[in-house]
Formats: structure tokens, sequence, C-alpha cells
């Protein structure tokens, strides 16, 4: 947080109503964003006493907490103003201005009480604020402090004139007692004495058992006790009493040195010796864990009971424990419904997210709890998110079932229509039916992420599908029988016709046979007629041709014949030729 830029001015942080105390929400939203440990500065003292002046300088500021001018009170219930702690930079300090005490306007004065209660529960340094000295009514006014011994001591004792002891004094907080205007002569038997001494004198206690005695000393006693750190500052007259009206306009120089120098010493101390709000037990308070006091301690003062120191951290702790939880809670929850889809494919795949989220969820709880000393919270985180498994797991099981029966119905719709055609209302349609069946159920099967249902709500469709699937078989058979009925008549009147085919197809044969044989017949007797013919053309050859090889033999052997006698008749003529040579042959 960065206090100057979300508050540039004080804001109510607990509001006054006159019948009880309110808390202001935008003021604890300021204060649950404070992840520093926070030094809580509170100023109580009588109205018109100049509380506001002294808290606005600790802020650094001329302007911020209301500063009247008149006898009217300005501030009501309780103002906060959360600025950098100007030597602790890991520290935020929270000043409160509270309303005045002794507000003649007051109709209650009870929440006199009630405010000057909640500064000290609330603060760990407690600045009282009077006017001009320590007398016996400042004393006696925060003696109120007294009325808070039954919420802030054991409860140990019976003597009510006994002061008892708070239940752990590192909760209280520092008293710084500031005088203003103050103008007494700080000295005693003749020696000068401190502001602090100052105080210590007119806190002691005086010796003696008698009443009255007991009386003065009970709020001294009540004061030491409760505020064992006491610082004392006192305050001159700031300047002329005509200027007081304009007192935070006034520069530096306007102002009495004395004051400036008083203030300076003042501002100093509280930073340099402030601590951090602590409860019992070392705990530190940061914002978060002083808004979740705040509540507390209106809660308690508005139903008419201060709760007790124990029960505030007991409050406190289970504020916080719880606050831790419920963050847990909402990590896992959100978590979970970023990484997990529903349904999951399968249950470890959902567990392991489960675990991986419940272990952050667990994580963040440890980060943010405290004083969970018998993990009584970090069992009820670990019981929650059991709670939460089981419900996830059962969301997980319906998202399961709800997208397989969707899926299922998309499936098979189309084989319900197909039903419902009357498209299986046919012999041999039950074994068309589960084949179809099949198809469908490897068709489901092979769609990705159905869950952990899967296969038992397919299980269940198909349960609830076996009287259709029944129906279909009885339908099946019925038609089947009428079929193979007609089937064997038709079969019968086939074999009739196959039979008749096959006679005339054998008297055909027949037919064809003898008229074959005919044919054949016919042929022989065509071919012996041609046969005699080509013999006896083939006899008329050969005697042809033997006439002609006789006639050609005849020839030759007759021109043989001739050739010869020419051959003797030549012979002839030559030999006569030779026996008279002039004689005149004769040529045939």
């Amino acid at each position: 947080m960065a206090p100057e830029t979300h508050m540039p001015e004080p804001i109510c942080l607990i509001g006054n109503s006159g019948e009880q105390l309110v808390a202001n929400q935008e003021a604890l939203k300021i204060l649950s964003a404070i992840t520093q440990p926070v030094v809580v500065v509170a100023i109580v003292g009588l109205y018109r006493t100049g509380k506001s002046y002294l808290m606005n300088k600790l802020a650094g500021k001329e302007k911020g907490f209301s500063v009247g001018s008149t006898v009217q009170s300005h501030t009501k219930g309780i103002w906060m103003w959360c600025v950098p702690h100007p030597q602790k930079p890991d520290h935020t300090v929270v000043l409160l201005d509270t309303e005045g005490l002794g507000d003649v306007e007051k109709i209650d004065e009870k929440s006199d009480t009630q405010i000057f209660a909640l500064a000290i529960l609330l603060s760990s340094i407690f600045v009282y604020n009077t006017m001009n000295k320590i007398d016996q009514g400042a004393i006696d006014l925060l003696h109120t402090v007294t009325e808070l011994t039954d919420l802030l001591q054991t409860r140990n004792s019976s003597d009510l004139n006994t002061v008892r002891e708070p239940a752990d004094m590192s909760f209280f907080p520092d008293l710084v007692w500031t005088l203003r205007d103050f103008f007494l002569s700080l000295e005693t038997d003749g020696h000068a004495i401190t502001p602090d001494e100052y105080l210590e004198n007119s806190l002691k206690l005086r010796q003696g058992s008698d009443e009255k005695t007991q009386i003065f000393n009970v709020p001294r006693l009540c004061i030491q006790k409760f505020f064992p750190v006491k610082k004392c500052f006192v305050f001159d007259s700031p300047a002329d009493r005509n200027k007081l009206s304009q007192l935070q306009t006034l520069n530096s120089d306007e102002l009495s040195p004395e004051f400036v120098q008083e203030l300076s010493e003042f501002c100093s101390h509280i930073f340099t010796h402030s601590k951090t709000k602590t409860l019992p037990g070392g705990i530190q308070v940061n914002g978060p864990r002083l808004e979740s006091l705040v509540m507390t301690y209106i809660d308690a003062i508005n139903s008419g009971a201060l709760p007790c120191m124990e029960n505030t951290v007991v409050t406190l702790v289970r504020r916080e424990n719880s606050a831790a939880v419920q963050r847990a809670v909402t990590h896992y929850d959100q978590q979970m419904s970023q990484r997990v889809q529903l349904p999951t494919e399968t249950l470890e795949e959902l567990l392991d997210l489960h675990r991986t989220c419940e272990n952050e969820a667990l994580e963040i709880f440890r980060k943010d709890s405290f004083k969970d000393e018998d993990q009584c919270f970090q069992k009820e985180l670990k019981t929650l998110l059991s709670a939460k498994q089981d419900e996830i797991c059962k969301k997980n099981v319906e998202a399961s079932a709800n997208h397989c029966s969707t899926l299922l119905q998309n499936i098979f719709k189309p084989l319900e229509q197909q039903v419902a055609q009357g498209i299986y209302a046919t012999p041999g349609g039950h074994r068309l039916f589960l084949q179809k069946m099949e198809q469908l159920k490897a068709q489901y099967r092979q769609q990705p992420r159905k869950g952990t249902q899967a296969e038992e709500v397919l299980q269940e469709y198909l349960k609830a599908k076996e009287q259709l699937s029944n129906t279909i078989l009885q339908t099946d058979q019925a038609l089947t029988a009428k079929e193979n009925e007609r089937k064997a008549e038709q079969a019968r009147a086939a074999a009739a016709r196959a039979e008749a085919q096959r006679l005339r197809a054998i008297r055909i044969q027949e037919e064809q046979r003898r008229a074959e044989q005919q044919r054949q017949y016919q042929e022989e007797l065509r071919q012996i007629e041609i046969n005699k013919a080509n013999f006896q053309a083939q006899q008329e050859r050969i005697r042809k041709e033997r006439i002609q090889q006789e006639a050609a033999r005849i020839r030759a052997e007759q021109e043989a014949k001739l050739r010869e006698l020419n051959q003797q008749l030549e012979a002839a003529r030559a030999m006569n030729h030779h026996h008279s040579s002039g004689n005149d042959c004769i040529l045939l």
C-alpha cells in the first residue's frame, strides 16, 4: 500500500451514532490492504484540547484531522490516517484521532468509555492529552481504564479493591501523557525535575490501608500496572491567544519557539520509540488483523459485553484462520474450475488434479494462517477439500452420465428412426438390427472424453433396448416362417418348372438327335453317292488314263517302229549308195 496515494486525508474508522458504534467499510477496506506491520498511535483526551493538531503533525501534514476553533467538538467517533513510518520503511503508522471526552453535548456518556476502551485496545502507543497539569480529575479520567479490568485481566480475584494483573502486559500500549498549555514550574523541593519525573511523582502511591488512601491509590495503581512504559511531554502555549483559532495555518516562526521544540521532541519520540502493535503470544498486527480487531471489539461493545483479551486473540485467530481457510478454498475452486473439464476421461485424472489443487490450497493456508497450533483450521480445510473432492467426483459422474446419455441419443437416433419406420420389421431384420447396434456401439466407444460412466451408461442403454431387440426378433421369426413357407412354395413351383423345362429340353434334345441322325443318314447316302460318283469318275479317269497311256504306248511303239524302219531304211539307202555310187537313191 502507498499511503500517500490511497490516503491523502483521514477517514472515519468508527462512527458513533449515539446508540452504537459502526465500522466504516471503506476504512476497513484500506486496512485490509496493508500487509506491513502497523504502529498504531491513538490519542484520547477532553474535547477541544488540541488532539487533532498533534496527530496532523505526526502525519507530517498541516491539515488533515479536523481542528476546530470553537467550543464545539469536531471529531466524532474515531478517525484514521495511515501514513508511512518515517523511520521504519517496512512499517505503516496508523493514526487514530478520537472523539473528545466529556463533551457536554453528548446524550449518552457511556460512549466516552467505549471510545477510551477502543483507543487502548487498538493502539500500541496511547497518547493521553490533558490541559495545564496532572490533577486528580485527569487521573480519575484516565482511571476509566479500570472499567476494562474485567475485560483485560485474568479473573482470579474476588477482591474488588485489588487491582488485578493484565493477562499479558506486552499487549498494552505505551502511555504518552501530553500536558497542553503547561504553566507550572517543573521543580520539587527546590530542585528541577523532568516531565517524566513529574508524571511519576503524580502517580506515587500513599502509605496506608484506610479507605481514603485506597481510593487515592487505586487509580494510580491501575495506571502503573496497565502502563509500565510511560512518557510525559509538556507543551507551552503555541501562540498568543488571539492567534490560537488559526493555529493550523500559522508558520513555525509564528509559533512559540518552546512549543516548536517540544512538538519536535514529541514527534521524534513517537517514531523513535514506536513499537509494532502486538497481541498476546507475540502476534504482530498488520492491516487485516487490525481490521479484525476493530470488528471484534465493535461487535462486543455493541452487544453489551467487552471480550476478554484471551477471547479476543481466540477470535482473531478464528477470523484470520477462517479467512485463510476461505482463501485456500477459493483458490482451490478457481484452480479446479480452470483446470478441470468435466467429465474427465478417468477418475485418476480427476484425483490427480484434486491433489495438485489441494496441495496448493494447503500451502496458501499455511502461508496465511497463524497460531493454528492444534491444526484445527487445517483439519477443517482438509475436511472442506475432502467434501469438495466428493462433490466434484459426484459432479464428474453426473457430467459423464449426462454427456454419455446425450451422446448415445445422438448416435443411436438414426437406428431408432429406422426402427420406427419398420426397416427391421422384415425377415432377417433382427440380424441386421444387431449388426447396426454393433456398428453404433463401436462408434460410441471411439468418441473421446466420455468419462468414467461411459461403459455403465452404455450397458444401461443396451439393457433398456433389450425389449425392443426381442420384439424385432419375434417379428423376424414370425415373418421368417411365412417367408420360408413362401420360399418353399416358390421352390416347389420352381422345381416343377425346372422339371418341365428339363423334360422339354430332353424332348427337344431327342428330336434334335433324331433329326441329326436323319441328317447324318442322308449325309451318308449323299456321301456314298458322291463317293460312287467320285469312284466312277476316278475309274473313268483311270480308264481314260489307261487308254491314253495305251495310246501313248502304241504311239510310242509305232514311233519306235517307224524310227526303226526309218533307221533301217536309212541304213539300206546308205548301203545302196555304197554299192552303186551313181545310181539314184530312192528316198522314202
